[in-house]
């Protein structure tokens, strides 16, 4: 321990360096903004529906969380639109929002001082799609440059430096919907390093024949066709997942610094764990585990958390799994869980990113979000205080967002109110 420098510990010790998010940028089912999304969750708006993006009318499965509304050319340079995926254009977006919010501009920056470091778990499948689609049924001289980088988990980062300049540590992040968690663990280890800022979280989209044949493959999908009860999280009725696309991303600071320049503190991001299973399962007792030591990196009890953002699988035994879990920790019905995804979708990388800025956004307004519009109560082998119905007024200071991915990828993430 002690050969261990004290800004590069992170989990292994304390830092005086505190990380705080002086940026936010959310793109996902419900709003095309930051604060669109927010006051589509607020008020209820369920955006799963019917796909419109290809015919899905054969299959077991189809209700997505789409995001409607996003005018690529409107986000997008026009020459960027032939070399990038749905899901690229969507975390550019993303991207660019999180900058504005933070009033940062990088081009005023000493060089290397920004990095990015995003999460994804599916790369450009849509693209891929396409290109594969020309090679065989046209050949090859059809298929594009492009596909060669396009189709790749890394080109959100790359497409995101490029555009802002920026050029400081980089990186992605592949473990499924606990990839945003884990971006924005490995953008607060640079903080800690000494690196001014970092734009981080993650983004997905396989909203297409290709990518949807792969979510069908992999089992858990729901196959209801009522979209307020396709995915319901703790409840007896659960039947499965429904899957969405969009994603957030951050600016993280070192807080010092932020305020220094006068920035905007939506949080500090206090703790961050991951624990993994290598048989590949969603365990409730690696998950416990996660929670436990992102609390203890925050120097946090259980009894300081105000609100938890589930992973909420949506399937009985992954939920039962998470409730017990967070039975252990809080003790039955000991802290108000949420996961406001049931109304958007899981969105894989993005979407524990996205549940990230709810926890944030519910610090500053100081209100939980709820998991469905329409009042219910758990299932009784999940003994959690589920907020559903209406936004529930409450006092915050904290949050702690938990996350699983397939393969066995578990993550928490604690965030608190700036002081």
């Amino acid at each position: 321990m002690t050969a261990v420098a004290a800004q590069e510990r992170g989990l292994l010790g304390a830092t005086a360096i505190r990380t705080a998010v002086t940026g936010i940028g959310v793109v996902a089912p419900g709003g095309v903004t930051t604060e669109s999304w927010w006051e589509s969750v607020l008020r209820g708006h369920n955006a799963v529906a019917p796909l419109t993006r290809f015919d899905a009318s054969g299959l077991p499965a189809r209700l997505a969380g789409e995001v409607a509304g996003f005018d690529d050319e409107r986000h997008i340079p026009s020459r960027l639109l032939p070399q990038t995926d749905r899901v690229t254009r969507l975390a550019l977006a993303a991207a660019a929002q999180a900058l504005d919010d933070a009033a940062l501009d990088p081009a005023r920056m000493p060089d290397y001082a920004v990095g990015v470091i995003t999460a994804n778990a599916a790369g450009g499948f849509e693209f891929g799609q396409r290109e594969l689609q020309a090679l065989w049924s046209r050949g090859s001289r059809h298929v594009g440059a492009y596909q060669s980088f396009a189709w790749f988990y890394a080109a959100n980062s790359g497409q995101i430096s490029i555009r802002h300049g920026l050029r400081g540590p980089s990186g992605v992040v592949v473990s499924e919907q606990a990839g945003g968690l884990d971006a924005v663990a490995q953008a607060r280890r640079q903080i800690r390093k000494g690196v001014t800022a970092v734009v981080t979280g993650g983004a997905d989209s396989t909203l297409c024949p290709w990518g949807w044949t792969a979510h069908l493959a992999a089992g858990g999908m729901s196959t209801g066709t009522d979209p307020d009860r396709a995915y319901l999280p703790f409840d007896e009725d659960a039947r499965g997942h429904v899957v969405g696309e969009g994603g957030a991303l951050f600016v993280l600071e070192d807080e010092d610094t932020a305020r220094a320049r006068g920035a905007t503190l939506h949080g500090v991001v206090a703790g961050c764990a991951a624990t993994f299973d290598p048989a590949g399962r969603a365990d409730g007792g690696r998950l416990l585990a996660a929670a436990r030591l992102a609390l203890a990196d925050a120097r946090l009890t259980p009894d300081q958390v105000d609100v938890v953002f589930a992973d909420a699988a949506g399937d009985r035994a992954g939920d039962r799994a998470e409730a017990r879990a967070l039975a252990a920790l809080f003790g039955p019905r000991g802290v108000p869980v949420t996961a406001p995804k049931a109304r958007t979708g899981r969105l894989l990388s993005g979407g524990s990113a996205v549940d990230l800025a709810a926890a944030l956004l519910s610090l500053r307004d100081q209100v939980i979000p709820p998991t469905t519009a329409v009042a219910s109560r758990p299932a009784a082998d999940c003994p959690v205080d589920l907020v559903t119905g209406r936004p529930r007024p409450a006092r915050l200071r904290t949050a702690l967002v938990l996350a699983r991915g397939r393969g066995g990828f578990h993550s928490a993430t604690v965030v608190t109110a700036a002081r």
